[in-house]
């Protein structure tokens, strides 16, 4: 099954990324790898995804987060690629901030739900090494923010 297959299976639309709201860029490309900016959790109607794991947020709900940013970076990831995800040779790495609480130790578990996603779409392609990190605070107050790296064909 084909990428773009696979992501009409999952019920999944990708929207052409936001544009950066400080002095970044969404993506640079150099040699064959591309290194995608972190991207900030968000609900449906696009305001930050706010809350604190371990405080007011669940593991389940960070997963579901997590997950949500990675449909975000594929759009960016898509629009890197020349609108082609096709080019997609593998995902390298993906790292991870969790907004939590100095107690809470499950930021791997919150990750997982991009990982997952990143699996399904990619396939064997879509494992990749992986950091996952507690942090004191995100911007905007977000719970969780992602950065991705990725081969592409040339």
């Amino acid at each position: 099954m084909s990428v773009y297959e696979k992501l009409k299976s999952l019920d999944i639309t990708l929207a052409a990324p936001a544009a950066p709201v400080a002095a970044y860029v969404m993506h640079v490309q150099t040699g064959n790898l591309v290194f995608l900016s972190g991207h900030i959790a968000k609900k449906a109607d696009g305001t930050p995804w706010v809350g604190q794991l371990g405080k007011n947020i669940s593991t389940e709900e960070g997963q579901q987060a997590a997950r949500s940013i990675a449909i975000t970076m594929l759009g960016t990831l898509q629009e890197a690629c020349g609108g082609d995800l096709t080019r997609v040779k593998r995902i390298v790495k993906v790292m991870s901030l969790v907004n939590s609480t100095p107690d809470y130790t499950e930021q791997h578990l919150v990750t997982n739900g991009c990982s997952e996603l990143l699996g399904e779409v990619f396939g064997d392609a879509g494992k990749h090494a992986r950091s996952a990190f507690g942090v004191a605070q995100i911007p905007l107050g977000s719970c969780v923010e992602i950065e991705l790296i990725a081969e592409i064909a040339a």
